[in-house]
């Protein structure tokens, strides 16, 4: 991956950590970046520590300095509540420190979960990244697949909403698709033709098996869902994000409203489907930084005893 990226280059994918490659990117050059992370269903996930945020001057922000000991003291009582968490954020914490470097004044972030994380994470977030600069809690709800019969079923994801600066972010709720009116005899003609514009409630089915979106890999997300996001959050020309890129659905979005993009994926499959969804992106790969070899410090031998000196008395006796 070339590392002197502008906002001029084209569109990108790559494969790689995402850790490893958004670090080659500038401060605030994306308006929309947007997470999916993989859920937290128990599976030690890759840990990456990090104690700084780098700003646009390139001084050095502490993770904590958004609310200093707030943050530490609520993260520790829930790690110490959920080790099960514990270690899911401390997968997911170095990667939303370096989206929140990467976006811009005015830009969202979304970030994707399901329901065992998106409660203690909205907590954390709220102090790590201010609670003003919270915007939406979106449900994602859909009706597919088996249901439970001793609980209500689970069938919706949560996305939280924040942005960059409470008094600049970009949102145009004029540009995004509407939906037809649940109940269209009370509302006028008019209304019924046009449809109503989506509140934080989204009715969309997932990708169907048989549709035209389908690519085969598992956990695809459907456009119409990526597309809110993008319409309402950027505009022609903006860049646009994706940590946990997959199928390439935010890139097809982002493309189709004439935005560019830059997706990460370290999965060879991911990138094998979005070289067939977005042939005209520029690819490239980011090898591994190479891992520390801890080098064992060097046994202390003891000095050789000094010959003690005899006296003359010692050497006779």
């Amino acid at each position: 991956m070339p590392v002197n990226w502008t906002s001029t280059s084209p569109s990108l994918v790559v494969q790689g950590d995402n850790l490893d490659v958004t670090a080659k990117l500038p401060d605030e050059a994306f308006t929309v970046v947007y997470l999916d992370p993989p859920f937290n269903t128990g599976r030690q996930q890759q840990r990456r520590s990090t104690t700084s945020i780098r700003s646009a001057d390139d001084s050095v922000t502490a993770v904590t300095g958004f609310k200093g000991v707030a943050y530490e003291r609520i993260r520790g009582d829930l790690m110490r509540y959920d080790d099960r968490f514990d270690d899911y954020w401390s997968f997911l914490e170095p990667r939303l420190a370096e989206a929140w470097r990467l976006l811009a004044p005015d830009g969202t972030l979304y970030l994707h979960l399901d329901y065992r994380e998106a409660h203690y994470a909205k907590v954390l977030l709220d102090v790590l990244f201010g609670r003003d600069n919270f915007l939406n809690e979106i449900i994602w709800a859909y009706d597919y697949g088996a249901k439970s019969r001793n609980r209500w079923p689970t069938k919706h994801d949560t996305i939280l909403v924040y942005v960059k600066d409470p008094s600049r972010y970009h949102f145009d709720s004029e540009t995004v698709d509407r939906e037809p009116y649940m109940a269209p005899g009370l509302v006028t003609p008019e209304k019924v033709a046009r449809g109503k514009l989506p509140t934080d409630v989204w009715w969309h089915t997932i990708v169907s098996p048989t549709g035209r979106e389908k690519t085969g890999y598992p956990t695809q997300k459907p456009e119409g869902v990526l597309r809110r996001m993008v319409q309402a959050s950027s505009r022609e020309g903006d860049w646009v994000l994706d940590f946990f890129a997959g199928s390439g659905t935010t890139g097809a979005v982002a493309e189709a409203l004439g935005r560019r993009f830059v997706l990460v994926d370290s999965n060879e499959e991911a990138v094998a489907v979005m070289r067939r969804r977005l042939p005209q992106a520029d690819f490239a790969v980011v090898k591994p930084r190479p891992a520390r070899r801890r080098v064992a410090p060097a046994t202390k031998t003891k000095a050789a005893a000094t010959p003690k000196k005899t006296t003359a008395t010692e050497a006779a006796g």
